[in-house]
């Protein structure tokens, strides 16, 4: 068995704490060698819960010092460019919490600088590795449900209100709102279930955002592919009901499908039938066991064995997200 791969995290925060340490502490593929975050007290806390040897308040200070083969990033979303590149520059495989950039521009960066250093960069779009949204995926690639013609992405959460120096909340640092938190990965969704058609017209409203600099709370996109297809975004920080929304709905020629919860229909000779599997039910939850396969599939693809997903998805969206934004300004319909 090949030894681990060393990893180095940048970003002490809940998404760290939360979803990846607790997977990474049972996955043998992978040693988290050094932890950095500009709070040095928080990330030796952390470090020292998670039995990480060594703590940085600067990521070239853990560049310097400790010998990684890979970096996690999971800082404020407009230090995620100049990480990923630092990190590239280091040599390093990266694994970069969604956005990889704040523009469409600091994607394309990325994307070059990536293939010069002939590295892996996945981008942490772990709703792709839900056993339901990769069931759906199954189907329409198996082309049993046909052409798709519409998918809806509904991504419903209740923020609470979070105090002025939250970076969230600063358009400056976080580049988005509702939209871009939410919004990205339910678009990436439906582009991915729809089978990667080329996104060709947007329209879009997003509420007013909280002050002059501030960002949006909740917002509704239409994209209209190249092949007909359509992509239904709605997402909102602000839901009121019994616990997070999340839901997605696909319509195709020869049938339908749905996550949240899983659902696939049918034309079985001439009636609507339900088609999807059923089994045992996984011992993890959908995320943790999300994140799991998404650690999986990047220590593939840094040993060689399993091709990342092509950094040019990560440019398209952003080109879409900065066309929602655009609409949702002008009020009017925003071709690509």
């Amino acid at each position: 068995m090949p030894s681990p791969i060393r990893l180095g995290i940048v970003g002490a925060g809940a998404v760290t704490q939360v979803a990846h340490l607790p997977v990474l502490s049972r996955f043998p593929e992978v040693t988290v060698a050094a932890l950095a975050d500009r709070d040095l007290p928080k990330a030796a806390a952390v470090a020292r819960r998670h039995g990480i040897r060594a703590a940085f308040d600067d990521i070239q200070a853990m560049l310097e010092a400790v010998e990684l083969d890979a970096l996690l990033i999971g800082t404020p979303n407009h230090l995620h460019e100049v990480h990923v590149l630092e990190a590239l520059g280091a040599g390093l495989h990266v694994l970069v919490e969604k956005p990889i950039a704040t523009s469409a521009a600091g994607a394309q960066r990325i994307l070059k600088a990536a293939a010069a250093a002939r590295r892996t960069v996945l981008v942490g779009m772990s709703h792709r590795y839900r056993h339901d949204v990769a069931t759906v995926r199954g189907f329409v690639q198996r082309g049993e449900l046909g052409e798709v013609e519409s998918v809806q992405a509904v991504w419903h959460t209740f923020r609470p209100s979070r105090g002025p120096d939250n970076w969230r909340l600063r358009r400056a640092e976080a580049g988005g709102g509702a939209m871009l938190d939410l919004g990205l990965s339910a678009l990436d969704m439906g582009l991915w279930l729809a089978g990667g058609p080329t996104p060709v017209r947007v329209s879009a409203t997003l509420d007013r955002p909280l002050g002059a600099r501030g960002v949006e709370q909740a917002g509704c996109a239409f994209v209209t592919c190249d092949n007909g297809a359509t992509i239904l975004v709605d997402v909102t920080w602000r839901h009121i009901g019994p616990g997070e929304r999340l839901e997605v709905a696909l319509r195709a020629a020869k049938g339908s499908a749905g996550v949240n919860p899983l659902r696939v229909w049918k034309d079985v000779r001439g009636t609507p039938t339900d088609v999807a599997p059923t089994g045992a039910g996984a011992r993890e939850n959908a995320f943790t066991a999300a994140v799991r396969a998404e650690w999986a599939h990047f220590a593939a693809a840094v040993r060689g064995k399993a091709p990342a997903p092509p950094l040019e998805e990560q440019v398209t969206l952003h080109r879409v997200l900065e066309a929602i934004y655009r609409a949702a300004a002008e009020g009017c319909e925003v071709t690509l």
